[in-house]
């Protein structure tokens, strides 16, 4: 390398640092090469300046470099060759070892998502809510910035006690309302406030979703799983349990889909009075109802026996984090008091999410995800009825997903294996149930697919089934 190609990057690049009287200059400038090497600085292979040129740019003897260079040549950081420029020979970069366990196959990509859980995540209202969060940002006062109530921010807690009276017919008032991460982190501070209370045995409904179950055992609660059928949760087998408290999604059942008839509504009122406990409502996704408007809340039969439980994961996204939780009146300051390290969301998005449902945007969105949804269900029940005309849809009235009930043996798991082998997301409906059941039934969800994307997944759906039905499939259109 010639004298007119070192410049004074050199000098930039290490940091030989001041005169030190402990450590001499040649001890200095090998200590700052070896460093440039381990951080990477001067990579595997790279040439370092002649001595009497680096000499130059540092303003210092050639003897001081040559004597850091032999030094890093002895400790294996540089190599010299003659007749070529000396090297850096280490890297901090090394090679994982090799396992002789063999690769995990990597998980095919989803083609096709009729999983259910979740919305239409490509229409998130994403202009509108940037808009929410640039104005409440913009407008948040500095006391607003400070540390948050841990029972969500006033202004959030008001505005959801409003939306709730008039879109969900609830009894809410401010100092009730509790924001939360969602329906999983409001069902934990139930159950914990109801453990604090006495309360130690909780019914869900069999079929359920199973995070509620893992929810309530994380809170020390006993749980006694209890049957739905066409009109919801069977009270009178609740009646036959321990349990002074139950979860229960009086709306719109997931997964079974059903809704609680007028009868058993009030029987579980009057369950909850005589056992003096409580009525755990899960609101899940019961503004998506398409037959007639969504079915009121039970929470506004009775408010001191009946919690209500909400959030916006199906409406707009999980992503956002915020849901909300009634208390009954005389619950609210146990509540409170069993979860005193509960963290409420970020204040800002509290506080967007406020802006949005006040601005009436929230509503807009409910309106045109009702009549997308609608659209989308009566698409995917159409195409399931050319490619399994002899299979039954259930569920269909209301919620972002179906139940597809198939011959009893039918091998469902083996189905959604292969499914999901393929490219295609959805799920058994044994996978929600306490014990596995003879009646076979699949759960498809329509929330995160395009409608353009229902025909063809379908049809992979019909040729999964082809190899899981006890008897040959019919062929699609016959």
């Amino acid at each position: 390398m010639a004298d007119s190609q070192t410049n004074l990057a050199w000098a930039t690049l290490l940091d030989i640092g001041p005169p030190d009287g402990r450590r001499r200059l040649h001890d200095r400038l090998a200590h700052a090469l070896r460093t440039a090497v381990r951080t990477g600085r001067l990579t595997l292979g790279a040439a370092v300046p002649p001595s009497r040129a680096l000499a130059e740019d540092l303003g210092c003897s050639r003897w001081v470099v040559t004597q850091a260079y032999a030094q890093l040549i002895a400790e294996g950081y540089l190599v010299a060759r003659v007749g070529s420029a000396t090297r850096v020979s280490w890297t901090p970069h090394t090679a994982p070892p090799r396992s002789a366990a063999p690769r995990t196959p990597s998980r095919p990509p989803i083609r096709y998502d009729l999983a259910p859980g979740l919305p239409d995540l490509r229409s998130f209202p994403r202009r509108r809510w940037a808009d929410a969060v640039r104005t409440v940002t913009g407008s948040a006062v500095h006391y607003d910035l400070g540390l948050p109530d841990p029972a969500g921010h006033a202004v959030l807690r008001t505005t959801l006690a409003q939306y709730l009276q008039r879109s969900r017919g609830a009894e809410a008032y401010a100092h009730s309302v509790s924001v939360c991460a969602g329906i999983t982190d409001g069902l934990v501070r139930t159950c914990r406030a109801l453990r604090a209370e006495g309360i130690t045995d909780l019914a869900l409904e069999d079929p359920g979703w199973g995070r509620l179950r893992d929810a309530a055992t994380s809170a020390g609660l006993r749980v006694h799983p209890v049957p739905v059928d066409h009109d919801g949760l069977r009270v009178e087998d609740l009646e036959r349990t321990p349990a002074r408290a139950v979860v229960v999604g009086a709306a719109h059942q997931f997964p079974a889909g059903t809704v609680l008839s007028p009868a058993r509504r009030a029987r579980l009122v009057r369950w909850a009075r005589a056992v003096d406990g409580f009525v755990i409502e899960d609101d899940y996704d019961a503004e998506f109802r398409y037959d007639h408007h969504p079915v009121a809340v039970l929470q506004g039969m009775d408010p001191s026996r009946v919690f209500l439980l909400g959030s916006v994961s199906k409406t707009l996204s999980p992503a956002l984090g915020l849901g909300w939780l009634v208390a009954p009146a005389a619950m609210t300051r146990a509540l409170r008091a069993a979860n005193t390290v509960a963290a409420a969301p970020p204040v800002l998005d509290q506080l967007a999410l406020a802006t949005f449902i006040d601005r009436g945007w929230y509503d807009a969105h409910l309106r045109a995800a009702r009549r997308r949804f609608r659209s989308r269900r009566d698409l995917l029940v159409h195409t399931l009825a050319i490619h399994m005309p002899h299979s039954r849809v259930a569920g269909t009235a209301a919620g972002l997903h179906l139940l597809l009930h198939l011959p009893d043996a039918t091998d469902t798991r083996a189905a959604v294996q292969a499914a999901t082998a393929a490219g295609l997301r959805l799920a058994d409906l044994d996978d929600y149930r306490t014990e596995p059941s003879p009646q076979r039934a699949l759960v498809l969800g329509y929330g995160n697919i395009s409608d353009t994307e229902i025909p063809p997944a379908v049809a992979l759906l019909g040729e999964v089934l082809r190899t899981a039905a006890p008897r040959p499939w019919p062929d699609a259109g016959r």
